[in-house]
């Protein structure tokens, strides 16, 4: 075959997808190679022909071609025809539906025609079955409302034959019979037949509730007067314990027994009446001193009436635990009267005694009893459903708690009048030299937690309100009159002398600097009284964390309506206050340390200083003054750390605007004297910087403090620098001076030329040339560089070397 055939045929293939070439080979599998999709007419054609030999049998292989050919035809046709078939029959299929639905339909409505029928048919079949269930009922109904009349009229009958014969027992019995047929009948009251029984039946309850209430009364008023129990008859005490039944079965569904709680009253009451005579208000048993009596008579009589009813009374009636409630309102009531009438006789003493025996009483009673009578009752105590007595009878003792707040008020004021005495005698102040908390503290709020815990036992209403006014007074006491009026103030010391002056003189002169000093006086704490400033501080901030806590303790006491009364927070301030005030104590001190360097400071003759070589003579004092007091200070607040904290910060802002000062009145000033001024600067830079953590293990200094630091005595720096600024050049001087100190003022801008000793007419012309010179945003950053600073002079530079080699 040539090129041109081979390129016909690919361009007349069919190309089939791959999804329904798949799909083909799945429902008609075949090896022929004319079947498969990758059929290659060329391949195919070689394969039969391999050999130019071979084609001497095309005419056969045409032949069976044309054959092959002839047969798909015939398929293909016969595929043709069978479609056409098929849609024939869909369609006559289709036509066979429609009528099957048809009469499918019609059958349905037919049948739904036939239901209903069917339907009235029962109903009719079935009427008379429903009048006669109906008829039934009825019946039924009325058969049981007989029945019940009849049981209501022989009970009425029984009732009354047994209530004239005292028989309780069978009375019982029938009243419960004839009380659950009428509640049957509720609905039937209004007839009159019904209504005549049942207002028979109440009458003969009433009856029988007189009748056993009078065979009480003379049963126990015979035993009442002869106190024995065999003044009652076994016959007499099965007869009331059967009246007892009869009078439970007289309370209706949901309503209150009145016949049994009117039964009740009368029996408690004769049960207490000689209880009520033997304690009256005028009888001497009836003072707190003998209240012990009250509770032994009670347990003895509940011990009696046990013996002699306990079998008497149902369980149900907890007539025992009625019993002991009473007494326990009697009581509570006589002793609100005879403690209000004899009220001049109170004292803290006797009203805890009668307290202490009233609660162990009330405790007895919630381990005899479960409190079920007291269970609708409204009780003052948050755990009455646990202790159902307690408060019964300590309630009364409530109203005259006020002596007892009184006598606490007055121990703890003695209190404080002894630590005062006690820090007279130095009793209080530490033997060891150590700073720490005052012992007066712990011993104060010991007391504190026992009179809250004692206040509680009695009373967590107003009484407790009331004691923690007087705490919040005792603590004012104390923090006035033993903490901030024994902070020691600076008292005069001998201050350096005549030969330790002559010393001093001697290092000046050898400094290079003229100096005149005196022998003077010097302010300053000594070690103990700054141990005591730290010891007060330390107690303060106990005080402080401790009133925290009894106010928190206080509010979960108190009754829920009082906790608002409870405030603490006025004495968490004062507190707070002495704090603060122990603080500035220790500046005042630090700072007096340097008030003799500062003096020297000043009265140095800078005119006459030579080259700057070592630090001066007053900064080594302010350097051996702070170095050695901070430790020592440190050491003794390291139980309070925040508030050395807060002591670093505060001297930083109170010392380095002072030394700024004094910067100032250092005038006139030569170039080599500031030279001098500025390493002394920088050397106590960097000593203010160390200074916290100086001889500690811990040498990370506060952030803030050394904040503070860097900025106010880079300040002080800049000061100088600018002093150190030839002033000839008016704009160059301006423009310096506003890059080293950009948030300077006229007035700072005054002192530095005072300090430079600028006469009056050069310093004018300075001051208005700084006035109308335009202030914009500088940034202090690399302050030091000589590039930054503009500053080309030499001694400049020189003194940058002897600054970092120091």
């Amino acid at each position: 075959m040539d090129v041109h055939q081979e390129s016909a045929i690919d361009d007349s293939k069919v190309n089939i997808p791959d999804e329904v070439q798949e799909t083909i080979s799945k429902v008609l599998s075949s090896d022929d190679p004319l079947d498969q999709c990758d059929f290659n007419s060329i391949d195919y054609i070689n394969d039969i022909f391999p050999t130019e030999q071979s084609l001497t049998n095309i005419d056969d292989t045409l032949s069976k071609m044309k054959g092959k050919i002839l047969s798909l035809d015939q398929e293909i046709r016969c595929v043709v025809r069978g479609q056409s078939d098929v849609e024939s029959e869909g369609r006559a299929a289709l036509e066979d539906v429609r009528r099957v639905i048809s009469i499918l339909t019609t059958n349905i409505g037919q049948m739904k025609e036939q239901a209903k029928k069917s339907e009235q048919m029962v109903g009719e079949i079935t009427a008379d079955i429903k009048q006669l269930d109906n008829a039934k009922r009825n019946l039924t109904s009325s058969i049981t409302m007989l029945n019940n009349l009849h049981i209501l009229v022989e009970g009425v009958d029984k009732l009354r034959e047994a209530s004239s014969k005292r028989n309780y027992g069978m009375a019982a019995g029938i009243l419960q019979s004839v009380n659950d047929v009428l509640n049957q009948l509720d609905k039937h009251k209004h007839i009159p037949h019904i209504k005549q029984l049942a207002c028979q039946i109440d009458e003969i309850s009433d009856q029988l509730a007189e009748q056993i209430q009078a065979d009480f009364k003379a049963a126990l008023e015979v035993q009442t007067k002869t106190r024995q129990s065999s003044a009652i008859s076994h016959n007499q005490l099965r007869l009331l314990a059967e009246a007892c039944l009869v009078v439970s079965t007289m309370a209706k569904d949901g309503e209150k027994n009145v016949v049994k709680d009117q039964l009740l009253q009368w029996f408690i009451e004769s049960e207490l009446k000689e209880y009520k005579a033997l304690f009256q208000d005028n009888q001497d048993l009836a003072w707190l001193d003998k209240i012990e009596k009250r509770f032994s008579w009670f347990k003895k009589h509940l011990v009696e009436f046990e013996e002699r009813f306990g079998r008497m009374f149902p369980p149900k009636w907890e007539v025992s635990e009625c019993i002991a409630v009473e007494f326990c309102k009697i009581t509570a009531d006589q002793l609100g009267r005879v403690m209000s009438n004899r009220a001049n006789e109170m004292n803290v003493r006797l009203l805890l005694f009668a307290f202490s025996k009233t609660s162990s009483f009330e405790s007895l009673l919630n381990q005899r009893f479960t409190g079920l009578t007291l269970v609708n009752e409204q009780s003052k105590n948050e755990g009455s459903l646990i202790n159902p007595f307690t408060g019964l009878i300590s309630q009364c003792f409530e109203p005259h708690l006020k002596i007892y707040v009184e006598a606490q008020e007055k121990n703890l004021s003695q209190l404080i009048e002894q630590f005062v005495d006690d820090f007279v005698k130095k009793k209080s102040v530490p033997a060891n030299g150590n700073a720490e908390v005052l012992a007066s503290a712990g011993v104060l709020f010991s007391q504190y937690k026992n009179c809250l815990v004692q206040c509680v036992q009695l009373s967590t209403g107003q009484p407790l309100v009331d004691l923690s006014f007087k705490f919040k007074k005792n603590l004012e006491d104390y923090a006035y009159k033993v903490l901030s009026n024994n902070l020691p103030r600076i008292k005069s010391s001998s201050g350096l002398s005549s030969s330790g002056v002559s010393v001093l003189n001697a290092a000046i002169s050898a400094a290079g600097l003229q100096i005149n000093l005196k022998e003077g006086e010097v302010s300053r704490y000594t070690r103990a009284e700054i141990t005591q400033v730290c010891s007060i501080l330390l107690t303060a901030n106990y005080c402080l964390e401790t009133v925290q806590q009894l106010e928190k303790k206080l509010r979960e006491k108190v009754d829920k309506k009082f906790v608002e009364q409870i405030n603490m927070n006025t004495e968490q301030d004062l507190f707070h206050r002495i704090i603060l005030n122990s603080i500035d104590l220790l500046i005042q001190d630090i700072e007096a340390g340097c008030e003799y360097a500062f003096s020297l400071m000043i009265r140095t003759s800078w005119s006459t200083c030579g080259t700057p070589t070592d630090q001066s003579p007053y900064v080594k004092m302010i350097i051996e003054n702070l170095q050695q007091l901070f430790p020592f200070i440190r050491d003794s607040l390291q139980d309070a750390r925040k508030y050395f904290t807060q002591l670093c910060n505060r001297f930083a802002q109170v010392f380095i605007p002072k030394f700024i000062g004094y910067l100032f009145r250092c005038k006139p000033l030569k170039q080599e004297a500031a030279e001098q001024l500025l390493l002394d600067t920088h050397l106590l830079k960097k000593v203010l910087q160390d200074l916290p953590g100086w001889e500690s293990t811990v040498k990370t200094a506060p952030a803030n403090y050394v904040k503070e630091v860097v900025r106010g005595m880079t300040k002080a720096e800049m000061i100088l620098k600018v002093v150190l600024v030839p002033h000839r050049d008016v704009g160059h001087y301006i423009e310096s001076y506003m890059k080293l100190l950009p948030d300077s003022n006229v007035e700072e801008f005054q002192k530095i030329l005072e300090m430079k000793g600028v006469r009056r007419p050069e310093s004018n012309m300075l001051i208005d040339a700084y006035r109308i010179a335009p202030k914009t945003e500088l940034q202090e950053s690399n302050l030091f560089s000589p590039s930054s600073n503009d500053l080309e002079s030499s001694k400049i530079k020189r003194l940058e070397k002897l600054i970092k080699r120091s």
